[in-house]
């Protein structure tokens, strides 16, 4: 597998070198990360990795990921929220920090793991490590997910996420004042620098469209209800990253800050991006009929909005 390169940018001046490789290799938690440099697959230009060394700005971080072993998928009794579920398709409320499918760093404990132990007749369309797979969140994302339970319900449900005729809706919580009705039309695609990142500057790029539907203003930051017509990796974050609206709590773009005002301290209790799939609209496969499903928001990021300054939970 061909070495992952990183270069050290100035908001990760000083912070350990475990921390910067989260922020940018997501698929793997701090323990893998820091496995990852024991086992001497972490090197620096002109010093030893060590995982509580403090990076310098500039500096060159290379990490050569060791190629996984072919495993067969094992089911996992993992708990899921299941919203919904009949002989076609299942609804998911996915908990933020689960890996939706096995890879590098993640042969197990994933999504499609505990899919295999709640429903071991899933499509095999996605292949052997992506059984009913339709769509993904990110890690790091929570919220509704719809799965295919067979392979005629995984071409149609594919069909209307290409032709966009799903309806999907986030909340997230973003530094500074954004405004409703606010429209980013900025296309998408793999950084060039760090290939673990997506751009709205990259070369080879596809269309991405995002709406800002609803805002709620607090001191510091804004709560959005966040409407996406395409669904490219990283879409949500990236759009707002790149109008200077960074998602609070997402370190691969921007969102962590070392210093906070005392008011808004909660937001440093995040352990990922505030960003949540709330609301997913789709046609049943079989009979076409409307399905609408709604995911509250998580305890975690309740919380954080909880101990905000000007936040009611009834208004």
């Amino acid at each position: 597998m061909r070495p992952l390169e990183f270069t050290v940018p100035p908001d990760f001046n000083g912070q350990r070198l475990d921390r910067f490789l989260v922020s940018v290799l997501e698929s793997h938690s701090r323990s893998q990360i820091q496995k990852l440099i024991a086992d001497g697959h972490v090197t620096l230009e002109r010093r030893e990795a060590r995982a509580n060394l403090a990076m310098r700005k500039g500096e060159r971080v290379t990490i050569h990921l060791p190629e996984l072993a072919p495993a067969e998928m094992a089911a996992e009794a993992l708990p899921l929220d299941i919203l919904y579920q009949d002989a076609d398709v299942a609804v998911l409320n996915k908990p933020g920090g689960m890996v939706v499918h096995p890879g590098a760093g993640h042969a197990s404990g994933t999504l499609v793991n505990a899919l295999l132990h709640h429903m071991p007749d899933l499509s095999g369309i996605g292949g052997e490590a992506r059984p009913g797979i339709v769509h993904r969140l990110d890690r790091g994302t929570s919220g509704v997910m719809v799965v295919a339970k067979n392979d005629a319900s995984h071409q149609e449900l594919s069909r209307q996420f290409q032709d966009r005729e799903v309806e999907k809706e986030y909340i997230a919580l973003v530094w500074g004042v954004v405004q409703a009705g606010r429209r980013i039309d900025a296309a998408i695609g793999r950084d060039p620098v760090n290939r673990q990142k997506m751009s709205a500057r990259a070369r080879r790029a596809r269309d991405a469209v995002t709406r800002i539907t609803r805002a709620r203003h607090l001191p510091g930051v804004t709560l959005c209800q966040v409407a996406i017509h395409t669904g490219r990796t990283h879409q949500i974050r990236v759009h707002l990253s790149a109008i200077g609206h960074p998602i609070v709590g997402d370190s691969m773009y921007g969102g962590v800050r070392r210093r906070v005002p005392g008011d808004l301290r909660a937001v440093q209790h995040l352990e990922r991006p505030f960003l949540h799939a709330a609301r997913l609209v789709f046609n049943h496969p079989r009979d076409a009929r409307r399905m609408e499903f709604i995911a509250p928001l998580p305890e975690d990021l309740q919380r954080v909005l909880d101990d905000l300054p000007g936040w009611k939970k009834d208004e």
